[in-house]
């Protein structure tokens, strides 16, 4: 090997250290920046009589045309567990994603709970038949990159059920300090097409609140 050819091996080498530096550094501020936004914005989840009505209704209406048992599931977002119970009356294999009390709580109820940002798991790929994603995909700092990440891990043909609230209802949850990505129907929907998914079906659930109507975005999406 010439010395020329040497310095050159030396050069590019260092050349990519530094480039790999300086993202990994870039990173390393998103990083602080999200848990920063789970330890501030964070606040527990308790079930209403609403939540849990739609709730069974909509699992038992893919229980009905999917089957559930013997299904691998995860619950992204599972707050104290309404959905997980749920899942366990119909033979499925469930898991949980939460945090602070209601991780606590969970695992008092003993669910297979874990405490893990919805746009990093740590699952393989195509691990799961269905994700449930109820009113969770709003609490992303970046659906677009978040629901990638469900789609990896569902297997094909596998199915995401994702519900969100509409923006400018009464309750105006565009306000709330953790609703993120409060978007419209087509907002949604155009997010859904790019990363992949065949949108099924979609309803909208119209329910009433305290402080007025509301407005759920309800989508059934399937893996190819």
């Amino acid at each position: 090997m010439s010395i020329l050819t040497a310095l050159m091996q030396d050069l590019l080498t260092g050349a990519r250290r530094k480039s790999r530096r300086g993202p990994l550094k870039r990173y390393a501020k998103l990083h602080e920046f999200i848990e920063k936004r789970l330890s501030e914005d964070l606040y527990p989840e308790y079930p209403d009589a609403g939540h849990t009505r739609v709730t069974h209704d909509v699992l038992d209406r893919i229980n009905d045309r999917w089957g559930l048992r013997g299904k691998h599931v995860l619950d992204v977002g599972c707050g104290r567990g309404l959905a997980l119970e749920k899942l366990a009356e119909y033979g499925a294999v469930a898991k949980g994603l939460t945090f602070g009390e209601d991780f606590a709580e969970c695992k008092r109820k003993g669910f297979d709970v874990f405490q893990m940002d919805m746009s990093f798991l740590e699952f393989s790929d195509e691990t799961f038949d269905l994700i449930w994603a109820r009113h969770s995909l709003e609490h992303s700092l970046f659906p677009y990159f978040t629901l990638h990440v469900l789609f990896s891990a569902l297997k094909h043909g596998g199915l995401l059920y994702a519900e969100v609230p509409a923006p400018d209802t009464s309750a105006s949850h565009q306000l709330n300090k953790n609703h993120y990505s409060c978007l419209t129907r087509s907002s949604w929907m155009s997010l859904f097409k790019r990363v992949g998914f065949d949108i099924v079906e979609s309803f909208d659930i119209e329910v009433q609140l305290m402080c007025g109507p509301d407005t759920w975005y309800s989508f059934y999406l399937q893996k190819p």
